[in-house]
């Protein structure tokens, strides 16, 4: 029997029990419960770069290509958007930083299961849209039974805006999280990018556009470049981590505080 195919068949398997108990434990008040623990950043005190370091630490069982430290993986997404985009700056930066709050991940910060901090993010709080992987799963969710929770604007109205949507929980909005209190100077596309880069029924089958207001739809063209280097980059393109180290701390000086509070 050819191994491969084995290997293959045991990692769906792993992919799809990731997100049964992803899908069954992500409800509106689990969402409340950690943003609001997590909001507060009273964790430590480090700089972007230290971050950055820190995230070779990390592994992401949901993603099956990454087998570099995951600060080449940022490099490499920073570096192909440099290439194609060299105007936007921001843009190369958000490249760098858009996974580290993967960092959920370790002891320090709680150590967190997987499945609150990694794999596709959906809105809670209203219906969970068909085109969510894995949707079946979600019938065992305690909101998805519940009147409040599971019509198709639930809490939420027509346009009232992603700003005002709360997401699944897990790396992509606590790294929202911390850029956002630590007052970063990035544009809003740039949050909306780190926010949203895995919230991938709105920006692979637009589903959730209902929830939408102007902003959201102006920052969605930015995140769906984005998304392109996202997968893109996970090249074998080896990057010289010392040579380009310098202009990426230039750009952390330029859009952030010395040292964050995570």
């Amino acid at each position: 029997m050819n191994r491969d195919y084995d290997a293959e068949g045991e990692r769906q398997e792993g992919v799809e029990n990731f997100y049964r108990i992803n899908h069954i434990n992500q409800t509106y008040d689990f969402v409340k419960k950690m943003r609001e623990e997590y909001g507060k950043l009273n964790r430590v005190e480090m700089s972007i770069w230290e971050c950055c370091e820190l995230l070779n630490d990390v592994v992401d069982e949901s993603d099956p290509d990454l087998d570099e430290p995951q600060i080449e993986h940022l490099l490499q997404t920073a570096e192909a958007i440099r290439k194609d985009y060299p105007d936007e700056d921001w843009l190369h930066l958000t490249g760098l930083i858009h996974d580290l709050g993967k960092v959920l991940n370790l002891p320090s910060f709680g150590g967190l299961p997987q499945w609150a901090v990694v794999g596709d993010t959906f809105p809670v709080g209203c219906a969970f849209d068909e085109s969510i992987v894995h949707h079946k799963y979600f019938k065992e969710n305690p909101d998805y039974s519940n009147p409040a929770f599971n019509t198709e604007y639930g809490v939420y109205s027509e346009g009232c805006g992603l700003d005002n949507v709360m997401m699944s929980w897990g790396h992509d909005d606590y790294m929202y999280l911390v850029a956002n209190e630590n007052k970063t100077t990035l544009p809003s596309a740039a949050l909306f990018i780190i926010r949203y880069h895995s919230f991938h029924a709105l920006h692979k089958s637009e589903a959730y556009k209902n929830l939408m207001n102007e902003e959201d739809v102006e920052n969605l063209k930015w995140l769906q470049i984005f998304s392109k280097y996202d997968l893109y980059s996970k090249s074998k393109v080896r990057i010289d981590v010392e040579k380009v180290k310098p202009y990426y701390l230039s750009l952390i000086e330029k859009y952030f505080p010395a040292k964050l509070k995570w």
